[in-house]
């Protein structure tokens, strides 16, 4: 059906491609994707820089899409749509290509050559290339042609920067080509590298995903991987800085605050603590405490940085910046535990600053903000984000938690990561 709307709306037609075709890799390859080399008899070849295969110089009969009459349509549709590329940089690079003459595009392969693809319709001859066959996957597999309305265009596509072009230049043209919307949103990342390399088979550096888990838990992975990811640039990866982020901030920093904030040694009824009015009184209209508080100026500064909290950590959520929203809670995190040395036995602040802390840690940290929560005794229907309330009593409100039995202790919330022996002798020799 796709295909038949590119045709009927006059954006295909068939002409002579030629270029280098890796056998192998079953695709013509620009010359930057290229190396010399030579063949087993010492003559002169070029090879794939990806996987080293021989390519030869091939020229075909394929059935072309006008890409070049999209130029402007692409342009138009980001300029009104200035967010439509996230993070920023991806959107300029994007319409720094656009500022070039775009080459057509083919889209389909002799049959001979690649059997195994979806025939063109009416042309048994030629095969639908991958430009066209899976990228209309993002379609169909929402009903395409007939259901697919209740999500299309608001689509948000998650694609690495490799695959920008693929994203934000051919599947937008075949989209208007086809008189459908470009998806709503196409969200870009940069890639990890590991102690500044690329990470290749060649170099032995591959990280496996399955084995980071098991060694640093599945929480301990995500938070660092969230943490210290910034879409809009490559971040490197190694197993010291893995072990540095997840103790300092996970098991010392929150994890900390928890255990001391509930240890039966300050809290021994074992109860959610109620607030104290007179130790930390609401400031008056000219910025000025009542007279007769505890509460200092740091007090006051940590009360309004967790109250304006959940829309940080929600407008960086919306923004793909997952990175900042957690820098906000470890700020906040760091002020509480200010506030816990200031003011023990006083802990009504920072059970409440842990309980948005938890609620706000959950997409990121689920299995450690359930038990963070639990431990508060916070039940399943107060973990949402719009009904999340900080301090009510400070404001004059009721608050639903005080004196509320806290839940059963499972321990230490987070506990902390061991430098791995091969790191542990490295150090010991410097």
């Amino acid at each position: 059906h796709f295909w038949g709307r590119l045709r009927d709306g006059g954006a295909l037609y068939k002409g002579a491609y030629e270029g280098w075709y890796c056998t192998p890799e079953e695709c013509f390859l620009p010359e930057s994707q290229l190396a010399d080399s030579r063949d087993a008899q010492g003559r002169p070849c070029k090879v794939s820089l990806e996987s080293g295969h021989q390519v030869h110089w091939s020229r075909e009969d394929n059935y072309m899409f006008k890409l070049s009459a999209f130029r402007e349509p692409l342009r138009r549709w980001l300029q009104d749509n200035p967010e439509a590329i996230s993070p920023q940089p991806f959107q300029q690079r994007v319409l720094h290509w656009l500022e070039e003459e775009l080459p057509d595009l083919s889209v389909s392969r002799e049959r001979s050559r690649l059997p195994w693809g979806i025939p063109v319709p009416g042309d048994p001859t030629q095969t639908i290339y991958v430009w066209v066959d899976a990228l209309v996957n993002y379609l169909s597999v929402l009903g395409y042609p007939e259901a697919h309305g209740e999500w299309w265009p608001a689509a948000h596509h998650v694609v690495g920067k490799d695959i920008l072009k693929f994203h934000a230049v051919y599947w937008p043209a075949l989209l208007l080509a086809a008189g459908l919307a470009p998806p709503e949103k196409i969200l870009v990342h940069s890639h990890w590298t590991v102690r500044g390399q690329k990470m290749s088979k060649s170099l032995g550096n591959v990280v496996d995903p399955m084995a980071c888990i098991q060694r640093f838990t599945l929480d301990g992975f995500r938070y660092f991987l969230l943490r210290q990811g910034v879409p809009e640039r490559d971040c490197d990866y190694y197993e010291e800085k893995v072990v540095k982020v997840v103790n300092s901030e996970l098991a010392d920093a929150l994890g900390g605050l928890l255990n001391r904030s509930t240890a039966l040694s300050i809290n021994p009824t074992n109860t959610y603590p109620c607030f104290s009015e007179s130790c930390f009184p609401k400031l008056l209209g000219d910025g000025v405490p009542r007279a007769g508080g505890r509460a200092s100026a740091e007090d006051y500064e940590l009360v309004a940085s967790v109250a304006s909290l959940p829309l940080q950590v929600a407008t960086a959520f919306e923004a793909f910046q997952i990175y900042r929203a957690l820098e906000h809670i470890c700020l906040c995190v760091r002020q509480t535990n200010g506030f816990f040395q200031r003011h023990q036995p006083c802990m009504h602040v920072p059970l409440e600053c842990l309980r948005v802390f938890g609620t706000l840690l959950q997409p990121v940290v689920p299995h450690t903000a359930d038990r963070l929560l639990s431990r508060l005794a916070v039940g399943a229907e107060e973990r949402t984000l719009l009904g999340l309330t900080f301090l009510p009593r400070y404001h004059g409100q009721p608050c639903p938690f005080e004196g509320r039995p806290l839940g059963p202790s499972t321990g230490l919330l987070f506990p902390r990561l061991e430098k791995s022996s091969q790191h542990q002798a490295g150090t010991q020799k410097l």
